[in-house]
């Protein structure tokens, strides 16, 4: 696969505003990089770069929001979310290229519908079953895999646990860090899903564009309120999702 300078502009784009947006709300790589991602270079290929973007930008916001961070959960939800991984890398690896593209289409576009249902329902009902934990890291895990999103589970889980916001976005980092890493061995050691080997220098370009993008984020915190970012991100990864879907049923007919 050749990078032209076009595409490569645009990924740092993408993982910029993701990084940007991840900050403000805890949310926000996984559903802007990956189905953009999907888009410019192959539904494999793009979602295995993009669990490594999210893996790197959760790392660094980790450090940042270490203290807020709530252990025994991200712990919980990180054990959970191995098999969920191994399932996805699974799948992933036995679809064909069109199939695969829209399939992360249309998983994002049922993730945010899903999450705009949960923002405009009221209360969901509170739920004390022990599984319900572990239960949203088996599908996070599973969904980031496939297609780099597990935010919408994640969030319809704080909801029927009652987990406060501040909590929440903070614990976020380590868990996306764990299944972004966990998505990365599957699809190659698991399920290899391409042959494809992104160049070194594609790294530094990531781990620049996350650092650029946290920085920004840090001085819109004050400025943005957390739901604007989150708006925001999901109409970017809804335009992204939708050019994702349309390209794979181009491919198929």
């Amino acid at each position: 696969m050749t990078l032209t300078a076009t595409t490569i502009a645009l990924i740092v784009v993408a993982i910029v505003v993701g990084a940007t947006l991840q900050r403000v709300s805890g949310l926000g790589m996984g559903l802007v990089v990956a189905p953009l991602l999907a888009l410019l270079l192959g539904a494999s290929e793009g979602v295995l770069v993009a669990n490594a973007t999210t893996t790197v930008s959760a790392f660094l916001l980790t450090l940042a929001v270490r203290r807020a961070i709530e252990w025994r959960r991200a712990l919980l939800i990180g054990a959970a979310a191995v098999p969920g991984a191994v399932l996805g890398a699974l799948l992933v690896g036995a679809l064909p290229a069109a199939a695969l593209q829209i399939l992360v289409g249309a998983v994002v576009l049922l993730g945010l519908g899903t999450g705009w249902l949960v923002d405009h329902l009221g209360k969901l009902p509170h739920v004390r079953r022990w599984w319900v934990t572990p239960g949203a890291g088996l599908v996070g895990g599973a969904l980031n895999t496939i297609a780099g999103v597990a935010g919408p589970v994640m969030i319809v889980h704080s909801r029927l646990v009652r987990w406060g916001q501040a909590g929440f976005a903070a614990t976020m980092q380590p868990v996306f860090m764990t299944m972004g890493g966990l998505s990365v061995l599957a699809k190659t050691f698991v399920t290899p899903v391409s042959a494809w080997v992104p160049p070194w220098w594609l790294g530094v370009v990531v781990v620049g564009g996350v650092l650029v993008g946290i920085a920004v984020g840090g001085y819109l915190s004050t400025r943005v309120t957390a739901a604007t970012a989150r708006r925001t991100a999901t109409i970017v990864a809804a335009l992204g999702a939708a050019a994702a879907l349309v390209r794979g049923l181009l491919m198929v007919v």
